[in-house]
């Protein structure tokens, strides 16, 4: 189904010459059906500024601009340039194309204070994508620079993302996520709706900043989380040893015999408020 008057996808990248590149974790959506529903996702877009990293030859562009957003995409790879020059032409001040990488640049002062907060939707990239939430879920001052965030990631990392304690996949990832947003996983997407197809599942994944999340410093819980599950299967008064071990943890009133994986993220503020 045509969402616009422009050429199909897969037109669009041989005309451009642009086959993915692996070592910019590159993996192309040709269903413009498809990124049409990872777009409805992040929730009404029309007028809404947005965020989109690594958005490629431009198939969530197209579906994001589809829906009436104002969309600002980040993209290194400088051979799709000329390809989002086209649907810039298509949609005429609707979409601000930065050559730049997403790891390395200063989002402060991107977007208007005065309109509302842009939300991020984006097919991320990856061998970026965990260290880019990463980023924005550590950003400072809280709330953040954003109203919310819509990702793609490989299902393995979108179960971490919203693991709870107890789960073979809860770890530093699902305790800061647990912290400062609710998430939750949208719906899956198969290897074989890419081009080229990856050798996983993806899934997109809802994130929504919590207003007033429980105060703690993200460096001390950053420390606490990775000295834990660094040695998750030791008790946490050896894991923690370094950061202060069983004197630590009887200030945070926590059983020293206890592992990491059985803690609530509530518990961990604790730990890292302790510290």
């Amino acid at each position: 189904m045509a969402i616009d008057n422009l050429p199909p996808l897969r037109s669009v990248i041989e005309a451009h010459g642009l086959a993915a590149k692996k070592s910019l974790g590159q993996n192309f959506l040709f269903d413009l059906n498809l990124t049409g529903k990872i777009a409805r996702q992040a929730g009404a877009l029309d007028g809404r500024q947005v965020l989109e990293i690594g958005p490629g030859p431009g198939g969530l562009t197209r579906a994001l601009l589809a829906q009436g957003a104002i969309v600002t995409a980040i993209e290194r790879d400088e051979r799709c340039l000329s390809a989002l020059a086209e649907i810039a032409v298509a949609y005429p001040g609707r979409l601000n194309v930065i050559n730049g990488d997403a790891l390395h640049f200063d989002y402060t002062g991107l977007f208007s204070p005065e309109a509302d907060k842009p939300k991020i939707v984006a097919n991320l990239p990856y061998n970026i994508g965990t260290q880019l939430l990463l980023d924005w879920l550590l950003y400072e001052p809280w709330p953040p620079f954003y109203d919310s965030m819509t990702l793609m990631f490989q299902r393995e990392v979108a179960e971490r993302i919203v693991a709870r304690p107890a789960s073979s996949a809860y770890g530093r990832l699902g305790v800061l996520c647990g912290w400062r947003t609710s998430a939750h996983i949208a719906f899956d997407v198969p290897p074989q709706a890419f081009t080229p197809p990856p050798k996983v599942t993806s899934s997109i994944v809802h994130l929504t900043p919590r207003a007033n999340p429980l105060p703690c410093s993200a460096d001390k819980l950053g420390k606490i989380t990775q000295a834990a599950f660094g040695q998750r299967r030791k008790m946490l008064r050896q894991s923690l040893k370094s950061l202060g071990g069983e004197a630590l943890l009887g200030k945070a009133g926590i059983d020293s015999t206890r592992r990491a994986e059985t803690l609530t993220v509530e518990e961990f503020i604790a730990l890292a408020n302790a510290l």
